[in-house]
């Protein structure tokens, strides 16, 4: 038995039950949260046995980082460099794995996992981001609420994670019932139509698209969805203050900001932030206004907005990518997760659209003002490592490079192609892939669909997220033919880009 392990737990949620969301939110403002990332630092560097031999390859001497300035010039941690060159016990503090009581996967370019263990206080602190939505987002604290969740089930870290944390809101008193049918989408109905009209709202958790999907199917089916006062929680995805609007619609939402909230999160640990009805409430109006959209974030893309807690996740920006600190079962320092976007203060938010003629608290107010906090921002593109989203899974050149490098297939092609996530009329999102045909090779719609079904043959063999959390009708990649230099996707003379956002 491990002794230290149960004062741990123990210690761990207590504090999370007996300390209200108000004070938890409101510990930024009384401690400084470059020093807890300092104070991060310096137990790692005690702790964690292959943290310390990273230093010293690096030729860092602890005891030498004292400030902030110190801090900022620590090396960038990656998969690459740290993850996957040391053991992963070595990972953990004091080199035990079994420390941590729970052990997520995630998928990497090959398709080989990478193992991210965890805690259960390291999971107590990423409940408090569900907390956040479920008591002022859908005023869960009062409702009787039935959580169903949409996440794929299994390894993969957002089922598990995110039933966890809903039930954890349950301990503290929350009149929350958690339901798991995972991405099965006839128990998901079944769930909803059978147990719904037991609770006056229920809170649909999963991949934007995928919910959509449900959603879709279900008025398709005659599913009521507006008599079961639909929330949905999303994670994994960019997505459109449109979509938000046509999804809320077809579940009877009425009150954008307060109906929905996305998260910020990733497998290597956890939550980062969370879309908060003030978050949402300036998103919508940077959606209706392009210009001070393009001001603020620099680029015509409106990238996912959210809220975080500077002493859980301390974000820096590094050549206009994030990189954060926290801690997790193995803990992370400087940690480049290749995530394009930037960072906003509160102050400097709030001013910034006061100068556009916006007081989004003034709006908030007239919807109650239930959710405001004076934390910061972080915004977030997507990935900078030349991968894309669908459903949740992270999708790479690589695999779909094996697919066109069949016998079958190779001769027609000369290996170029434009990997993309596209939306229909319908807002329903699919894979599309331009393929770039060899010269003198005709396309032809049997090509098509052989290069077609043989990048979905490598998609599922290599990349386990795909095969787990795509619904089988949308994985079928649509493949294009372009021929040789065409203009807008393989202009000659120009460094070919494998993706597009």
């Amino acid at each position: 038995m491990q002794e230290n392990q149960r004062q741990r737990a123990i210690t761990a949620f207590q504090d999370f039950l007996n300390t209200p969301l108000e004070t938890l939110l409101e510990q930024h403002q009384h401690v400084s949260s470059p020093a807890s990332a300092l104070a991060l630092f310096h137990s790692v560097a005690t702790t964690v046995p292959a943290y310390q031999a990273f230093l010293r390859e690096q030729g860092i001497e602890p005891t030498s980082i004292q400030t902030l300035e110190d801090f900022q010039k620590l090396p960038l941690v990656t998969k690459e460099n740290y993850h996957r060159r040391h053991p992963l016990a070595d990972l953990c503090r004091n080199g035990e794995l079994e420390s941590c009581d729970m052990i997520a996967v995630s998928s990497g370019s090959t398709g080989k996992p990478t193992f991210w263990p965890r805690f259960l206080a390291d999971e107590l602190q990423i409940a408090t981001r569900f907390e956040q939505i479920f008591h002022d987002s859908f005023q869960a604290d009062t409702r009787r609420t039935l959580a169903v969740i949409c996440f794929t089930l299994g390894t993969w870290v957002g089922g598990m994670y995110t039933a966890n944390c809903c039930r954890y809101l349950a301990s503290k008193g929350y009149p929350i019932s958690v339901i798991t049918p995972g991405n099965n989408q006839e128990e998901i109905f079944r769930v909803v139509q059978e147990l719904g009209s037991m609770y006056e709202q229920v809170v649909l958790l999963g991949y934007p698209p995928f919910l959509k999907t449900v959603i879709d199917t279900g008025i398709a089916r005659g599913v009521e969805w507006q008599q079961y006062q639909i929330k949905m929680v999303f994670a994994g995805e960019v997505f459109s203050e449109e979509w938000r609007s046509l999804v809320g619609d077809r579940v009877g939402s009425t009150n954008p900001c307060y109906d929905s909230a996305s998260l910020y999160g990733t497998a290597d640990a956890g939550v980062l932030g969370n879309e908060t009805p003030l978050s949402i409430c300036i998103r919508r109006f940077l959606a209706d206004n392009p210009d001070a959209a393009r001001t603020l974030f620099g680029g015509s893309r409106l990238p996912t907005l959210v809220q975080y807690d500077p002493l859980s996740r301390f974000f820096e920006v590094h050549e206009g990518t994030l990189l954060f600190s926290g801690d997790n079962g193995i803990p992370l320092v400087r940690y480049h997760i290749s995530d394009n976007g930037g960072l906003i203060s509160y102050k400097m938010m709030l001013k910034f659209l006061a100068e556009w003629g916006f007081y989004p608290l003034g709006e908030l107010q007239k919807q109650g003002g239930q959710g405001i906090h004076s934390l910061p921002f972080v915004y977030v593109f997507g990935r900078s490592n030349f991968t894309v989203s669908y459903f949740g899974a992270n999708i790479y050149p690589e695999n779909v490079v094996v697919g066109l490098e069949q016998s079958e297939i190779q001769e027609w092609v000369t290996g170029k192609f434009v990997l993309q996530v596209k939306e229909d009329a319908d807002k329903n999102r699919f894979l599309s892939i331009v393929v770039e045909l060899a010269p003198l090779v005709e396309s032809s719609e049997e090509k098509q669909k052989a290069i077609a079904s043989s990048i979905l043959s490598q998609l599922l063999r290599l990349n386990s997220e795909f095969a787990n959390y795509v619904p089988p009708p949308y994985q079928m990649p649509q493949v294009t033919l372009a021929p040789t230099g065409d203009s807008e996707y393989f202009p000659i003379g120009v460094k070919h880009r494998y993706t597009r956002q």
